[in-house]
C-alpha cells in the first residue's frame, strides 16, 4: 500500500483494476456513511462534482475502464477543478492487485474480464493496466489487494475512512422468552434462567423487568452482580473486534423463560452500561405487550 494524505476528502474517486476490490471498497464506504455512485458516465461527472457534498455526507464515485466515455485526462481535469475551487477536499483511491491474483479471481468466479473480449484473461488485464495507469499515477492512495480477503480489505477501508461520527456499528439488545423461541438473527445470546424467577412471587408476577420492584428482586439475587459484570466486560472486549471486522450490525439477546422479568431487566441494564462506554444500542423487549406488564388478553401467565 502506498499513500499520501487526502485532506478531509469530501469527494473520493475510487478506481482500480477489475477484480481488485473496487465494489467491496465502495460498499464499505457506503456502510461508513458515504454517498456512493458507481460507473456514472464521464459526461455526468461535471454535474456530480460541481457542488460540494454536504458536510456530513462525503461522496465516493466509482470509475474504471468500463465507465462510459472513459477518458483519464478529462477525469483528472474535473478532479483538479474541484481541488482548485476549494469547494471540497478530493482525491483518488486506486485498488490494485498483481496479474496472477486477478486472473485467479476471474477463473474462480468464471466471469469474463471486461476487456478480454474473447481473448485470454491475461490480455484483458494487460490492456486495462495501460488504460488506468494515468489514474494510478495520480492516486493519493494505492491499495494492493493481492493477498487480501474481502474482509481484510474492508478493515483497511474502515481504518482510513471511518470518521468519528460515521460508520459506527449498529447495536441491538433484545430481551426474549425461550418459551416463545429464539430470536432468529441474534449474534450473541445469554441465558438468564439461572437467576431467581420473579414470576413465582405473586406481588411481582404481573410486573416486568422495567418495574423497580422486579429490578430490586433480581439485583438481590447473589449470582446477578458477578454474572452481569462478566458479561459486560466480555461485550466491551468483543465489540471493538466485531467493529474491526467490518460488522455493520450486531444483535445481542438476553433470554429467560417468558421474556418478561429477568431478560428484560438485564437487557435494560446492559444497554445502560454500554451507553456509559460510548455505544448507542437500541433495546427491544420482544415479549412485552404494548401495555407493559399486562399479559395479552386471554393468554396464560408466562414464567419470567
Amino acid at each position: 500500500m502506498s499513500e499520501s494524505p487526502i485532506p478531509e476528502p469530501r469527494v473520493l474517486m475510487v478506481t482500480g483494476m477489475s477484480g481488485a476490490g473496487k465494489s467491496t471498497a465502495l460498499e464499505m464506504l457506503e456502510d461508513l456513511g458515504w454517498e456512493t455512485i458507481d460507473n456514472a458516465p464521464v459526461r455526468l461527472l461535471e454535474g456530480l462534482l460541481s457542488a460540494a457534498p454536504p458536510a456530513d455526507t462525503p461522496l465516493a464515485i466509482g470509475i474504471d475502464s468500463r465507465t462510459r466515455g472513459y477518458d483519464p485526462a478529462a477525469i483528472l481535469a474535473q478532479l483538479d477543478a474541484v481541488i482548485a475551487s476549494g469547494r471540497a477536499g478530493a482525491g483518488i483511491l486506486f485498488l490494485d492487485a498483481n496479474s496472477a491474483a486477478i486472473e485467479r479471481r476471474y477463473n474462480e468466479t468464471r466471469r469474463p474480464h471486461p476487456l478480454a473480449r474473447g481473448r485470454p484473461v491475461a490480455d484483458g488485464i494487460k490492456a486495462e493496466r495501460e488504460l488506468l495507469e494515468p489514474l494510478r499515477a495520480r492516486a493519493e492512495m494505492v491499495i494492493d489487494t493481492s493477498d487480501y480477503a474481502a474482509n481484510q480489505l474492508q478493515q483497511v477501508i474502515r481504518s482510513h475512512f471511518a470518521g468519528e461520527a460515521r460508520g459506527q456499528m449498529t447495536l441491538t439488545i433484545t430481551s426474549f422468552g425461550f418459551a416463545r423461541g429464539m430470536p432468529p438473527l441474534a449474534d450473541l445470546v445469554f441465558d438468564m434462567r439461572f437467576l431467581d424467577n420473579p414470576h413465582w412471587d405473586p406481588e411481582l408476577r404481573a410486573q416486568t423487568g422495567l418495574d423497580a420492584p422486579v429490578g430490586a428482586h433480581i439485583e438481590a439475587d447473589p449470582p446477578f452482580a458477578p454474572a452481569f459484570s462478566r458479561i459486560r466486560d466480555l461485550l466491551l472486549e468483543l465489540l471493538p473486534h466485531y467493529a474491526a471486522q467490518g460488522r455493520a450490525y450486531l444483535a445481542i439477546a438476553f433470554g429467560c423463560t417468558g421474556g418478561r422479568h429477568r431478560s428484560v431487566y438485564t437487557a435494560r441494564r446492559m444497554a445502560e452500561a454500554l451507553r456509559e462506554a460510548g455505544y448507542d444500542p437500541t433495546v427491544i423487549h420482544r415479549n412485552l405487550p404494548a401495555a407493559q406488564g399486562v399479559p395479552p388478553e386471554g393468554s396464560p401467565p408466562q414464567a419470567g
